[in-house]
């Protein structure tokens, strides 16, 4: 199961060091987690630096891609499928080894319907909690929802989780709905100020028993 950081700004190098597979830089200059002009530092193999963008223009997303060394798009505006395809497209050409990933806000009167047309235009989903911002807001959507979730392209699970939520993960983890969950996204419950994160409150949701119980299912 994969273990994505988002929102990183002031030590993602301490971060790193915890093994997460996923390092998300945001690239939007409506939220104080703006990375941009600041440097990614060296990250090991195993771990790759997601960009997070808004409504950016392709060729601006492109820029970023090579400046710091991106192997993952996350896309978290209200990007079309249209224009999800078309860059899909051009990454397969120009950077085959970039992953793609669309994020939907999940709320009241949600469709899973409305996915379709992107099926084929990105390598992951992402399930977010709508809220005032794109991301970030700290507030965790009903998972029940999932129940609907009629595809079998692979998600990320994220909106306000926290180190509390480790009971609520296992019980999730457990259902069909989580069939197709890749892993867990976290942002701002783990957070000292918008940007850096809680070392200690992470490595203490590194030991929840969801870890050890994917791995032994994994193998």
């Amino acid at each position: 199961m994969k273990f994505k950081v988002c929102g990183m700004k002031f030590n993602p190098a301490e971060v790193m060091e915890l093994g997460p597979d996923y390092l998300g830089f945001i690239f939007w200059e409506g939220t104080p987690r703006d990375f941009t002009g600041r440097e990614i530092p060296e990250l090991p193999e195993n771990t790759k630096a997601v960009g997070v963008f808004v409504n950016e223009s392709l060729e601006n997303i492109f820029d970023s891609i090579e400046e710091y060394g991106l192997k993952g798009v996350q896309l978290h505006g209200q990007e079309s499928a249209e224009y999800c395809f078309e860059l899909y497209e051009r990454i397969q050409k120009e950077a085959p080894e970039v992953q793609l990933i669309k994020a939907f806000a999940i709320g009241p009167g949600f469709s899973f319907e409305s996915l379709e047309g992107y099926l084929e235009a990105c390598h992951y989903f992402l399930f977010d909690t709508r809220g005032a911002l794109p991301g970030g807001n700290g507030k965790r959507f009903d998972w029940e929802q999932l129940r609907e979730y009629p595809y079998e392209k692979p998600y990320l699970l994220s909106g306000g989780i926290g180190e509390n939520d480790c009971d609520k993960l296992l019980h999730f983890f457990r259902t069909p709905q989580a069939e197709f969950c890749l892993g867990i996204d976290v942002n701002s419950k783990f957070e000292i100020r918008p940007g850096e994160k809680n070392i200690k409150a992470l490595k203490r949701f590194l030991k929840c028993e969801i870890w050890k119980e994917k791995r032994n299912n994994e193998h």
